[in-house]
C-alpha cells in the first residue's frame, strides 16, 4: 500500500513520525511536504497529496495540519477524494467503513503521537462496508458532479 503524506509547517515532527511509522508497519509513502519548519500554506501540500490519490498514484493519504480541518477542507476540494478529520479510533473505522475516506487528515496540535499512530492504523485496517453506503457515497459523486 502507497501512502500520500503532507503537512503544514506545524505537523512537520508528526508528519517524520507517521513516515517512521508506516515503514515500520510495511507501507510505502511518498512524501509531499512540506519539508521545513517555515511558516507556509498548507492547501498547497495537501492538494499535491490529495491529486496523487484522486489519480491512484497512491492508495490512501494522511493529511496533517495544526488542527486537521484546513487541510481536510483543501483535500475535499480535489475531485474523488474523500478526506475525513478523525480524532478517534472509532471515526477513523466508520469514516472507512461507512464513507470509504480515502484520505485521513489529523490535527498535529489536537492528537498526540501515540494516538495518530492508532488511528492511523485503524484507518488502514478498514474496508469500505458497500451496501446502503455505496449509495450515499455516490451521493457524494452526484455533489461533486454538479447533480446534487
Amino acid at each position: 500500500m502507497k501512502i500520500a503524506l503532507a503537512c503544514d509547517h506545524s505537523a512537520l515532527e508528526l508528519k517524520e513520525q507517521v513516515k517512521q511509522h508506516l515503514t515500520e508497519i510495511g507501507h510505502e509513502y511518498e512524501d509531499f511536504g512540506t519539508y521545513t519548519k517555515e511558516s507556509c500554506d498548507y492547501p498547497i501540500f495537501g492538494a499535491a497529496a490529495a491529486h496523487a490519490v484522486a489519480e491512484g498514484k497512491c492508495d490512501y493519504g494522511i493529511l496533517i495540519c495544526s488542527t486537521g480541518i484546513g487541510i481536510s477542507m483543501a483535500a475535499n476540494k480535489v475531485k474523488g477524494v474523500r478526506a475525513a478529520l478523525c480524532t478517534d479510533c472509532y471515526c477513523a473505522e466508520m469514516t472507512r467503513r461507512h464513507n470509504n475516506a480515502n484520505v485521513l487528515c489529523l490535527g498535529a496540535l489536537v492528537v498526540g503521537r501515540g494516538l495518530a499512530m492508532k488511528i492511523i492504523d485503524t484507518f488502514l485496517s478498514f474496508s469500505f462496508d458497500g451496501g446502503r453506503h455505496s449509495r450515499r457515497v455516490g451521493l457524494l459523486s452526484d455533489i461533486e458532479e454538479g447533480r446534487l
